[in-house]
């Protein structure tokens, strides 16, 4: 059944978080399109679908900045939502309410941990008609991200976490982890200007590491078009698993290369260029 025939959930401007000024690098890497990229069809019609855009772990909405500003361009219709960030099935299951709300096609887009968000919100929603992956996890069911980072070698994140206890409503207590501001530069921004990553650093928001470790219990991929953003320069996810993931899941596949995980923020046209593609494609 069609969302537009559903009841619409209360879900209303406050899941679009306010973007902040963020500075966009220039376009550094070469850029490589996989064989299997597809053009935008020609003479496409049809309502310009909703671009939804999910961040990731140690990130926020207002990584999407740039990307917003060119699809806003664009003419198409943008919700960029608040990752909670708990866990796979209950950020799902709130990006599924988010999703409840908007009218029409929608084009989802998921960053990093969100990947894994969209990947299992997304599944038997036929208003979603495309899934575009950012230097993102594409699990499998049964995958969690933890397992898909450590697939290759490359990886530095462990090494740069902080991590805090915050209570569980159910009782106890969690973990939740953050990228020590040193470092995060390097980590997850190097093509990022050093004051730009300054700010992403002290506005990151943590994420709990449970939802790292928990595993897809669906895989929209399988069913819904794809495409994917690899960053040639990522130390979070090692380009190596984001190439692997995108072959499994058949997606058109772009390739930055020398891109870091903050790639929205330092390629935003690049970014929107196949964001833009993957709408077309569904018109």
């Amino acid at each position: 059944m069609s969302r537009s025939s559903r009841t619409r959930s209360t879900v209303k401007a406050a899941t679009t978080v306010a973007v902040a000024s963020v500075v966009a690098g220039s376009l550094l890497g070469a850029t490589t399109v996989s064989s299997s990229a597809a053009s935008p069809k020609a003479g496409a019609s049809g309502p310009k679908p909703t671009v939804v855009l999910v961040h990731g772990a140690f990130a926020d909405a207002s990584s999407w900045s740039g990307v917003i500003k060119r699809l806003q361009h664009d003419g198409y219709p943008v919700v960029a939502t608040a990752n909670p960030l708990r866990g796979v099935t209950s950020d799902a299951a709130y990006l599924r309410s988010v999703l409840d709300s908007v009218h029409g096609p929608v084009v989802l887009v998921g960053h990093s941990y969100g990947g894994s968000v969209i990947t299992q919100a997304a599944a038997g929603d036929p208003d979603v008609k495309a899934l575009v992956y950012i230097a993102a996890f594409i699990p499998n069911v049964g995958e969690s991200a933890g397992e898909l980072a450590a697939k290759f070698p490359g990886s530095t994140l462990g090494e740069t976490l902080n991590s805090s206890s915050y209570p569980l409503p159910t009782g106890g207590t969690g973990t939740e982890l953050t990228i020590k501001q040193e470092l995060f530069h390097h980590q997850f921004a190097a093509d990022v200007p050093a004051p730009t990553a300054a700010i992403m650093a002290a506005g990151q928001r943590p994420v709990a590491a449970l939802a790292l470790d928990e595993k897809a219990s669906k895989a929209a991929w399988k069913d819904i078009p794809s495409y994917a953003m690899v960053a040639g320069q990522d130390y979070n996810i090692p380009p190596k698993a984001e190439q692997w993931m995108a072959d499994r899941a058949h997606a058109r596949t772009v390739t930055i290369d020398n891109a870091s995980h903050a790639v929205a923020v330092s390629h935003p046209a690049a970014v929107a260029d196949l964001i833009l593609r993957a709408a077309r494609d569904t018109r």
